[in-house]
């Protein structure tokens, strides 16, 4: 790929896949956006939702995968976009690399605060006296960043053990959490209830209320790209790392119908739950007790955590990866390793000042910080479609080992034809009447993104970066490994 081996290869097959798979998080990401489906499209959405949205997903991430098996790079959606595109080389990777970090910033930043909100739930349930407020959740997310920023400085092998941990925790988790409501409820909802449809979107139309209620599983699936990221740190990453991308979204699509099955039939009274502050944990009170509840809420805050640092984790070695090409200020602080730990130490504190950037102004208003996290999973599928189009775009595309032979062009079209419609779908408004509490800020968050990103290339940028570079022959850049 033309630059010298700075990162060590610690991440098996399980490891690279355990990152996407911690990422997309189904325990995190469902018990997030739970509520939203509930007034959404209801039962309906939430279960057949799910199954279409994940075979979507399936597409967007066979066609990366295939990319990540011919470009097994750090620099992963913005190396391949350099590399893929017949012209304008640099823009191309510019753009995609920006709206990639800005989507993955916004992740960690969304992911912590979220735990940090799960936190004070669970404190409040234990102490009623406790009175949840901004400033706290905001200092809350400050004190996560801060840990999963000192996990990311040690070794690369601890950060694998941690994410390894982590698919465990996932999945006993998800027995545990489904087990209960299977079996400790008297009373589960009836087979029919399935079907049931609710619109409280406030929209009268009742298909476009059905289809924002499609984003709850959107929102869980993102972050995949982390498999391509830590390419290479990965043992033949050309295979495990497309790999690890499709066993991820598999695991979590299969896993994540479960746990929703079991939230759905676990109801008593939809109305109540349906309107309460966190949904899900309400669920789970009705259902099972205060007691019961409380302990399961402890494994969803881990599972929030686990997926934090590995959002912090990808996010580094992007960092990492674009500073090494010259596309970010002070690059050359950026993408410097630690001959200790062989990690990108620098990196992973700006991974963790950043979110914390973005979490600040939720100290002030919750509606300020949507506003800056919204671009997370729009800034992150339309970074994953650019490197897609451009080589539904290609001809004469070269293949990795891993590859989806006659079929590439069309999953890749398909791919890009579904990131295009569920982005227009996060970017329309998602609840009536629109108020400045109610508005979707996702279009306003991702035109700052690219009017800064736009400024930024014609003021300087496009005279210095030409996309990828290259530091010599392949005998040159051996030479160089580990220096």
């Amino acid at each position: 790929m033309g630059y010298p081996r700075k990162l060590t290869r610690r991440f098996r097959a399980f490891d690279n896949f355990a990152i996407s798979f911690t990422i997309i998080n189904i325990i995190s990401g469902i018990f997030s956006s739970f509520g939203f489906g509930m007034n959404a499209g209801g039962p309906r959405i939430l279960i057949f939702g799910w199954v279409a949205v994940s075979i979507m997903v399936l597409f967007v991430g066979a066609a990366m995968g295939e990319i990540a098996s011919a470009y097994p790079t750090s620099g992963a959606l913005y190396f391949s976009a350099g590399k893929l595109a017949k012209r304008h080389k640099g823009a191309w990777s510019w753009y995609t690399g920006w709206l990639n970090f800005v989507g993955q910033v916004g992740g960690t930043a969304a992911t912590n605060f979220a735990a940090a909100t799960f936190i004070q739930a669970f404190i409040a349930m234990q102490w009623p006296s406790y009175e949840p407020t901004p400033q706290q959740t905001v200092g809350i997310t400050a004190a996560i960043l801060l840990v999963q920023a000192l996990a990311n400085t040690y070794t690369v092998r601890l950060v694998a053990l941690v994410n390894r941990i982590s698919v465990w925790w996932l999945l006993i988790g998800l027995v545990v959490i489904v087990g209960a409501l299977a079996l400790i409820p008297d009373h589960h909802q009836s087979p029919s209830f399935v079907t049931h449809f609710v619109n409280n979107t406030g929209f009268t139309h009742a298909m476009y209320g059905g289809m924002l209620g499609l984003l709850v599983t959107s929102w869980t699936f993102t972050g995949f790209d982390g498999s391509f990221h830590m390419s290479e740190e990965t043992v033949k990453a050309t295979v495990n790392a497309p790999r690890g991308i499709m066993r991820a979204i598999t695991c979590s699509a299969i896993t994540g119908l479960i746990l929703m099955l079991a939230l759905v039939y676990a109801i008593r009274d939809y109305g109540h739950a349906a309107t309460a502050e966190a949904p899900p944990v309400q669920i789970l009170i009705d259902a099972l007790g205060q007691s019961t509840a409380k302990f399961l809420l402890l494994i969803v805050i881990g599972a929030m955590l686990f997926c934090g640092l590995a959002n912090m984790t990808s996010n580094t070695r992007q960092i990492f990866a674009f500073s090494r090409d010259g596309a970010m200020p002070g690059s050359r602080w950026w993408h410097s390793v630690s001959a200790r730990t062989r990690t990108p130490v620098k990196a992973v504190w700006l991974a963790a000042v950043c979110p914390l950037v973005l979490v600040l102004p939720g100290w002030w208003s919750h509606t300020a910080f949507t506003a800056v996290v919204s671009v997370n999973v729009v800034g992150l599928f339309l970074a994953y479609a650019v490197p897609i189009f451009l080589r539904l775009r290609l001809d004469d595309f070269q293949a990795g080992p891993w590859n989806l032979g006659r079929y590439g062009k069309p999953v890749a079209a398909i791919a890009v034809t579904w990131i295009l419609v569920s982005n227009v779908l996060f970017m329309l408004p998602q609840a009536s009447p629109i108020t400045p509490t109610s508005f979707n800020y996702a279009p306003i968050a991702l035109a700052v993104v690219l009017v800064i990103a736009t400024v930024w290339w014609f003021a300087t940028a496009r005279r210095r970066f030409q996309g990828p570079v290259s530091y010599g022959r392949p005998d040159e850049v051996a030479a160089m490994d580990l220096i």
